[in-house]
């Protein structure tokens, strides 16, 4: 198991998830090259994200660029262009039309609800921003990347809540009653292909791979 956690660790900078974020993170890139403004910083919303992020992706020192951090609690930010703000992913009504000029998220979508409610969170990632980056795990892939465990996430979620109530799995330990363990497990809803494209089927899609599978989509505008 600790092989797997220094593979997945995002804290750890020389890990295979960390690598992956920056093959990722490419992408992106070339969307803000893209994204012309004039006059003032380039606005950034990323829809829960952390300074630490953009920290290993060599952002926050552009000062042509704003990076508003949109999570449940509002966060201590270290950086002059970083701001954290208290907010709901499926209802930012406190930010106008087209406020910011790329949304971005990663991993995100998933935690929000079912799937009503992560469509609630895609029409809000398009009304505030001109322009969206998003990225969530495909359900579809084996290894289930929350409860890190190959076909976890396929088992009934009863089954799933009852084996958390007997141990830990992955970054969740194990839960005190069958209760908590069933809202632990569908707090996480996992997307497919056609879901993902549901949600966003303006978008460019890609598929991020991993040992000949696809292991999470990325969907962006522009």
């Amino acid at each position: 198991m600790s092989i797997i956690i220094s593979l997945i660790d995002n804290k750890n900078p020389n890990s295979l998830a960390v690598k992956l974020r920056r093959q990722r993170f490419e992408i992106f890139l070339k969307l803000v090259e893209r994204v012309k403004v004039s006059d003032r910083p380039l606005r950034i919303l990323d829809v829960g994200g952390t300074e630490r992020f953009w920290e290993t992706m060599g952002l926050l020192d552009n000062p042509n660029i704003e990076i508003t951090l949109l999570n449940v609690m509002k966060a201590e930010v270290s950086y002059p262009n970083l701001t954290s703000v208290a907010g709901n992913a499926c209802d930012m009504s406190e930010f106008a039309d087209g406020s910011f000029d790329i949304a971005f998220s990663n991993s995100v979508i998933e935690h929000v609800g079912k799937y009503p409610e992560q469509a609630k969170m895609a029409a809000e990632v398009k009304r505030v921003a001109k322009h969206y980056f998003l990225q969530t795990p495909n359900k579809a892939f084996p290894f289930e990347p929350h409860f890190m465990c190959v076909g976890f996430h396929f088992l009934p979620v009863n089954v799933r809540a009852w084996l958390l109530t007997k141990r830990g799995f992955g970054w969740h330990g194990k839960e005190k009653d069958f209760q908590s363990a069933k809202a632990m497990v569908e707090s996480i809803q996992l997307l497919g292909k056609q879901e993902v494209k549901g949600l966003f089927p303006e978008a460019e899609m890609v598929g991020e791979r991993f040992a000949f599978l696809t292991k999470s989509y990325i969907v962006y505008n522009g």
